[in-house]
């Protein structure tokens, strides 16, 4: 499968896991979704799949409440990581201390 490819089926699936944090009562905000290489480096993450468009870090919202731990994305987290299927892995950041990311692996990057 093309990185391309990868990134459309990527988009569609985003609106399915936007779609079951309301569904699980959260409301939902934009993160980053893509960085530079030079954003990336400068972060200390030149390999991030932020630079592929393969990423989106999704701040979720509780009665209002912005949700900054790592665990309160679990329910969603574990949600995501189940969407996987054939070549695409879905994997969430809360694997590795960053809740708010869901990405697909690319390459063996996460």
């Amino acid at each position: 499968m093309t990185l391309r490819e990868k990134q459309s089926i990527f988009a569609s699936m985003v609106a399915d896991l936007i779609h079951q944090a309301e569904l699980f009562g959260y409301a939902v905000t934009l993160g980053d979704a893509n960085r530079s290489i030079q954003e990336a480096t400068r972060l200390g993450k030149k390999n991030s799949v932020h630079t592929k468009r393969l990423v989106i870090d999704l701040n979720l919202f509780l009665n209002g409440k912005y949700l900054d731990k790592t665990d309160d994305h679990k329910i969603l987290g574990e949600w995501w990581e189940r969407q996987s299927f054939g070549d695409v892995k879905c994997c969430w950041g809360g694997r590795f201390n960053d809740g708010n990311h869901y990405s697909l692996e690319h390459e063996g990057v996460k």
